[in-house]
Formats: structure tokens, C-alpha cells, sequence
């Protein structure tokens, strides 16, 4: 695959409550209290619900992506199992996207992920975000064929990918 050059993008290690993080939070919030109801508050509440160590070394992380310091694109990891990762808060803010921001950030947060000594990733997306479908799918991700549960009248989307180390 290759990768879009984005000028002046580089990207940093956060904790989930650091300040950069915030404009990931606060985007996530309204996007998915758009696509699948609730307010902003409640879904902030609802990511916030996880705890910020599960994003931290030595089993998470969490890369924000920033273009003359102001965060553009970002997301996290966080142990899923003893080989596997499970990507969360993937996001690219919506005054910068279809530029490759979201595929630039999956290679970093692969190579993190590999990294930390996993050897898989594996993550769930809501059915209604077919831009992250189709993201995954690009990236080599593997739609996983058991259907998930749902969650209310969310239909959540799964799917793997192996690394290389």
C-alpha cells in the first residue's frame, strides 16, 4: 500500500485525558451521537467509561497525529488478548478528511502495536460508518464472518488483521 505524504504530520504518545486528546474525544462524541443517537454528553460519558490506563504502556497506546501543533488524525490500542491488540478511537478530524490522514495513522499505530509484542489487531466498527469499512478493508483488514451481537440497534462490524513483526 502506499501512503500519502502529509506535510509537517507527525505524531505523539498521549494519554487519553492529555489535552490533545480532546478534540478527538469531543469530534467522536458528536459523530456517533449523529450516527446512532444519544448526546454528545452520554457518548462522552459512555468513552470516557473506559479506563485511560488501557491505552497505556506497556500493553496501549494512544497517537495523535498533528499537523503545526493542532491535532488532526488519532486513535488507540489496548490489550485484547495475549497475541492481539484491539484498535479503538480511530479518527480523523472532518475538516481533514480524504486526505490518507486515517491510513498514515493505521501504519503508526500498527507499528506500535508490533511494538508492544502483539502479533495481531483486531477492532469492531459500527454499521453505520462505512468510511471505516472501507478504511479497514484498504489497510488489508479481514471482515470477520461471525455476526456480532448488537448493541440497541447497532449492528457492530468486526475485523482482524496479522502483523508482521
Amino acid at each position: 500500500m502506499t501512503l500519502p505524504t502529509v506535510d509537517g504530520l507527525r505524531f505523539v504518545t498521549v494519554g487519553q485525558d492529555d489535552a490533545l486528546a480532546e478534540p478527538l474525544m469531543a469530534e467522536l462524541a458528536v459523530e456517533y451521537s449523529t450516527r446512532y443517537g444519544g448526546t454528545p454528553a452520554t457518548v462522552t460519558s459512555w468513552l470516557r467509561s473506559f479506563p485511560a490506563a488501557q491505552f497505556e504502556a506497556p500493553t496501549g497506546g494512544m497517537l495523535i497525529g498533528l499537523v503545526d501543533g493542532t491535532p488532526v488524525t488519532g486513535g488507540a490500542f489496548c490489550r485484547f488478548d495475549e497475541h492481539t491488540a484491539e484498535l479503538k478511537r480511530i479518527w480523523t478530524h472532518s475538516g481533514h478528511r480524504r486526505r490518507g490522514l486515517a491510513r498514515v495513522l493505521l501504519v503508526e499505530l500498527e507499528s506500535a502495536i508490533v511494538e508492544r509484542g502483539y502479533r495481531r489487531v483486531y477492532l469492531t466498527t459500527g454499521d453505520r460508518q462505512p468510511e471505516a469499512e472501507a478504511l479497514y478493508l484498504a489497510a488489508g483488514y479481514t471482515r470477520l464472518p461471525e455476526p456480532l451481537p448488537a448493541d440497541g440497534d447497532v449492528y457492530p462490524i468486526a475485523f482482524a488483521k496479522e502483523l508482521q513483526p
